[in-house]
């Protein structure tokens, strides 16, 4: 429930600040965006200005073309209005934001989405006190633990060489912004073979590059030839290509998807895919409560996912805890 000193409420347009006269991650257009990473629930096109971390401007450009952006350093106040801003690492992708709002009475954070998770290309996570957070709850259920993703990340290569035994190709599905250069950090230390990349993929993993991110070696696919010789080769791909003639290309090929969904052999089925590697940019359920418990908030307010959920066990444990109806999806 809004109350009339609530420095964030929800308008059609998305997350807004009174105080300050912005939004953050708006979905309709406005006049001032403050945007919390670059996956396309949260930055959209139309906004006549955007704030955001210095990491995440390539990766706005990359996907807005030339628009209108102000960066601002982690922790570096800025004044919008009555109020002053900063930006904290959120730890979901390169240049991931949490934002926090102080009119000298009270704090609210915005998290945006967030991981607890290392993360070799992404600032980690800072914990920001405050008197209301607002999380995310993409995996806000007991169910969802997630692995260590080097542990993760050394399944994938052995199943790179199975299906090289097998003459296969391995075919990995993952998400075109941080899932896939994630991956490819990971493997840098464990492999020594070039991944192939979609062309979706490439596109994205030659932004982090260029932010000075280390990865394995790729190689385009579109430079491979009509018909290539894919045995025992990993080729990024994004969930869109599976079934399409893209993939029939490479013959005979197992398919894996790399997500937090994977956590449940219901979804891998759904999927119709050989193999489920879990990994997740977002917090599982332990990292969320832990999160909730570090920001000292007394008020908690989740915004998507499995909001629910959250929300009744917040209550059942005495903490204060409501909705946000937002239109952000899930990149996973």
């Amino acid at each position: 429930m809004s109350r009339r000193d609530d420095l964030v409420v929800l308008r059609p347009e998305g997350l807004y600040c009174p105080a300050g006269d912005f939004h953050i991650d708006p979905w309709r257009p406005v006049a001032r965006a403050v945007i919390t990473h670059g996956h396309g629930d949260h930055a959209r096109g139309g906004m006549q200005e955007y704030h955001c971390s210095p990491s995440s401007e390539p990766i706005l450009r990359w996907r807005l073309g030339d628009v209108r952006i102000h960066t601002h350093g982690w922790g570096v106040p800025f004044r919008m209005g009555a109020v002053e801003v900063s930006l904290h690492s959120a730890g979901h992708v390169l240049g991931s934001a949490q934002v926090r709002i102080d009119d000298g009475e009270q704090v609210w954070v915005a998290s945006g989405d967030y991981k607890r998770q290392p993360d070799p290309t992404c600032d980690p996570f800072e914990v920001v006190p405050c008197d209301t957070f607002i999380t995310e709850a993409t995996f806000a259920s007991p169910i969802y633990r997630w692995p260590d993703t080097p542990d993760v990340a050394a399944d994938i290569v052995a199943w790179r060489r199975e299906c090289g035994e097998r003459g296969e190709a391995a075919i990995l599905l993952c998400y075109a912004l941080g899932k896939a250069q994630r991956v490819l950090a990971e493997l840098l230390p464990l492999d020594d073979q070039p991944a192939w990349l979609h062309g979706a993929i490439d596109n994205g993993v030659q932004v982090y590059r260029q932010a000075g991110i280390p990865m394995l070696a790729t190689q385009a696919v579109a430079e491979q030839g009509r018909q290539p010789d894919s045995a025992g080769r990993l080729v990024l791909a994004p969930p869109s290509a599976a079934g399409t003639p893209w993939v029939r290309r490479f013959g005979r090929h197992q398919l894996g998807f790399a997500s937090g969904w994977m956590h449940l052999r219901g979804n891998r089925r759904r999927r119709n895919v050989d193999r489920g590697f879990v990994v997740s940019d977002h917090a599982d359920w332990p990292a969320l409560l832990q999160t909730i418990a570090q920001t000292g908030a007394s008020r908690i307010i989740a915004t998507h996912g499995n909001t629910d959920a959250l929300i009744r066990y917040l209550r059942e444990n005495g903490t204060a805890a409501e909705a946000f109806r937002t239109d952000y999806g899930s990149e996973e």
